[in-house]
């Protein structure tokens, strides 16, 4: 038995005018995803320095430029990253340059010693250690070919970086002198229309907001700490291994850096530096290794739960799975602002039943 199911026009029109918006919703954030992204950042970075210039503000006691706190936050975080940059790409654009240059000359001097060319003839190869040597040689010089040409090939990459970071510096700058103006009007919108809903969204954004900047601070803290213990613990390493000096801060720098990066960053700093010291002296390289593994016990159980306190007070799996989905949508970004975005999260579930309070009272 056959059933006919009637569909007026009305319903069918709306239907197809459903599906047109959300497909042309989807192919508009596909297209506009750079944009997005770096609105979402600059908004991020908005409040993240909200404190900062504050800071500020308490400083310059006249206050007669309310903008000035916001435009020195944004370029001293600007500026300080400008400056690490700066300091950690030649060194380690140095010592891999020399690393290539002088290791054909190490590993042959170590072939020598082994005398390949006995094992060589015994698996019944001739001049092993001659084909092992230019091997070597050639694969240095095409590594170092490679350099050049990808910094050479990098130009236009870094003209789009540049252009992005300045919009996004523009746009912080905006979010910080705009934003809580339009969030004022913007809650006294919603207040004439319901007063009880307006006072509930208000709290929980404010909640966000501290939640993210109470985050951010805490985790530059602890990383700038992390990059003093760097900076002190290779200084005294290369005193001891007779390594220049001048390698200590820009080691400090790239942990203060990767530190920034949730649960997964200390251990590519860590690595990164190991690298470092290990093309050098590979003695140098393993009691960093030892020295930094000791304190990131000490930060990870004493300093880092005095400053952050309770914090997030988020589950360690709720964390993991946060950084996860972060870094496979977003890569890099995504790991770094993850663990705020599930702090706000967290709020939304503590705040539900208050938000379905005022759901229901709009019914």
């Amino acid at each position: 038995m056959s059933r006919t199911i009637d569909i007026d026009t009305k319903t069918f029109v709306r239907f197809w005018l459903v599906l047109i918006a959300f497909a042309a919703a989807g192919i508009f954030i596909i297209k506009a995803a750079g944009g997005l992204i770096i609105v979402g950042i600059s908004a991020f970075l908005a409040i993240s320095l909200h404190p900062l210039a504050k800071q500020i503000d308490k400083i310059d006691k006249r206050k007669s430029r309310p903008g000035l706190s916001s435009a020195l936050a944004v370029f001293s975080i600007a500026l300080a990253f400008a400056i690490i940059v700066g300091v950690i790409g030649p060194v380690i654009v140095e010592q891999v340059s020399n690393f290539l240059a002088t290791a054909p000359t190490k590993i042959s001097e170590v072939i020598d010693h082994l005398d390949i060319n006995s094992i060589g003839n015994y698996f019944g190869i001739s001049n092993l250690q001659d084909s092992l040597t230019s091997g070597i040689k050639s694969f240095s010089s095409t590594m170092l070919g490679n350099i050049s040409n990808i910094a050479v090939g990098s130009i236009g990459a870094i003209s789009n970086i540049i252009t992005s970071v300045i919009l996004t510096i523009v746009l912080t700058i905006l979010f910080m002198l705009e934003g809580p103006t339009m969030m004022q009007d913007f809650w006294r919108v919603m207040a004439v229309k319901d007063k009880k809903s307006a006072h509930v969204w208000q709290r929980v954004t404010t909640r966000m907001g501290n939640v993210v900047a109470a985050y951010v601070s805490s985790q530059v803290f602890i990383a700038l700490l992390d990059g003093l213990m760097t900076i002190l613990g290779v200084f005294i390493i290369t005193l001891i291994f007779g390594l220049p000096v001048t390698l200590a801060v820009p080691l400090g720098l790239i942990s203060f850096l990767f530190f920034l990066i949730p649960m997964f960053g200390p251990v590519i700093g860590c690595i990164l530096n190991t690298t470092l010291l290990f093309i050098n002296t590979p003695g140098a390289a393993i009691a960093f290794f030892i020295f930094y593994l000791i304190y990131q016990q000490i930060e990870n159980n004493i300093i880092g739960p005095r400053i952050q306190g309770k914090g997030l007070n988020l589950p360690p799996l709720a964390i993991l799975i946060s950084i996860t989905i972060g870094m496979y949508a977003f890569g890099l970004i995504g790991c770094i602002v993850a663990i705020p975005i599930a702090g706000c999260l967290k709020i939304l579930f503590e705040e539900a039943s208050n938000i379905r309070a005022t759901l229901d009272d709009e019914k």
